[in-house]
């Protein structure tokens, strides 16, 4: 019988490894980040993400390690649906003028803000800003920081400034917070309130755009002095 079994196991195909993998850990972050847009990180459990994705309860620690981890890798994800850094840099290439390179990053911005149809990840994102939690320096790291660093170039640029002078980095802010405004701000508000800004949406980019290149000209002209490679 000994001699029957090793014959079998010899002539069973050896298992390979699962080719979905990748795919059935994508599809868990998918709904992991429906459920954490839904209930927030405190009230999505484990369970109720691995069964709405019909996987097995072991899948979150299998594949993140934990749904603290999980979490971690949705709010990245949130935030590369928001904006990637390889969009930004699709956007931005070819274009030689740094100006005409953030009018295309802003024009981008604006477009997220009148797009009705967004994917999970901006409510993700909406839930954290509102309720930090202590994926935030992650986040930070993994998914902020080399699109600030982006942002903190090309501005730099326009203004004529070293990216890490601090004037810089108010600009940054003057200009990221209202675009953050103008996404998360309820649509129906908006509709209600200020209807022709709805109405055309081009309209709407190409006035901000005229907005934010007037007060950077300004913040150029009052830090021109800052203007040098120590600035």
């Amino acid at each position: 019988m000994l001699t029957t079994i090793k014959k079998t196991a010899a002539t069973q195909p050896k298992r390979a490894s699962r080719p979905d993998g990748a795919a059935t850990r994508q599809h868990l972050l998918d709904t992991a980040g429906q459920v954490f847009a839904e209930r927030g990180f405190a009230d999505a459990t484990s369970k109720e993400i691995c069964e709405r994705a019909g996987t097995p309860m072991a899948s979150v620690n299998y594949h993140f390690g934990s749904r603290e981890a999980l979490y971690e890798a949705a709010l990245v994800e949130a935030h590369r649906q928001v904006v990637g850094l390889d969009e930004l840099a699709a956007l931005t290439a070819g274009l030689a003028d740094s100006r005409e390179k953030l009018h295309a990053v802003l024009s981008r911005f604006v477009g997220l803000s009148t797009n009705t149809g967004l994917p999970w990840g901006f409510m993700v994102m909406l839930r954290e800003m509102l309720s930090p939690s202590t994926a935030i320096p992650a986040l930070i790291e993994k998914a902020v920081r080399p699109k600030a660093a982006f942002l903190l170039g090309l501005i730099g640029e326009v203004l004529g400034l070293n990216p890490k002078a601090p004037a810089v980095q108010r600009a940054v802010m003057f200009v990221v917070l209202p675009c953050v405004a103008m996404i998360v701000a309820p649509k129906q508000m908006q509709a209600a309130l200020l209807p022709a800004v709805m109405k055309d949406k081009d309209a709407l980019a190409e006035d901000f755009v005229r907005f934010v290149m007037a007060g950077l000209d300004a913040l150029a002209i009052a830090h021109r002095s800052d203007n040098h490679p120590n600035g």
